[in-house]
């Protein structure tokens, strides 16, 4: 244990909208959202620091932009926690469930939606790279990562513009295609 904590927020990536009177919950990845989850999770394995727990919505788009950095991870595979209550939550539930986290967690990987994971993020930076706050400020796009710092304490005293934002990635930042 170091005691720095990391918040990875990831937004899920591109999702198919072309089967006609699908539950929302239910869409899948179509296939340039596929490619960008496998982009991200190897930027993830490979850069990001190494989650401690996975929070993950249960939805389909979200557990398969998940399984591609599972599988880059490797063992052991950090604690996953799939929750219906993260299912396009707000800016402050997303909050609130990241200021219950135990203290034995230093980094946390949070895959959701948007409008709530781009505002929790926006909300939590105070300072960092200001190309990275104006991105991440403008637009979360689909498959995009924000990495975040809070201050040392505890995690019940997160709150809005205490962390430094670290990076911030899409996955057109690194595909060459």
């Amino acid at each position: 244990m170091t005691g720095v904590k990391n918040i990875l927020l990831l937004r899920h990536a591109k999702s198919a909208w072309n089967t006609p009177h699908q539950n929302d919950h239910d869409r899948p990845l179509n296939d340039r959202g596929a490619r960008a989850a496998r982009i991200m999770a190897d930027h993830i394995a490979g850069k990001a620091p190494r989650p401690g727990l996975i929070l993950c919505s249960t939805a389909a788009r979200t557990r398969q932009t998940l399984a591609p950095l599972v599988k880059a991870l490797g063992s052991p595979t950090p604690p996953i926690s799939l929750e219906k209550e993260l299912y396009l939550a707000s800016e402050s539930e997303l909050l609130e469930r990241l200021q219950a986290l135990p203290e034995d967690i230093e980094s946390v990987l949070l895959v959701g939606h948007n409008d709530g994971i781009g505002q929790v993020g926006a909300t939590l930076a105070r300072h960092g790279l200001s190309i990275a706050l104006e991105r991440l400020r403008e637009k979360y796009p689909t498959g995009a990562l924000a990495t975040l710092r809070p201050p040392a304490g505890p995690w019940s005293a997160l709150a809005p513009g205490t962390c430094e934002l670290l990076a911030f990635v899409r996955p057109r930042d690194f595909d060459s295609r």
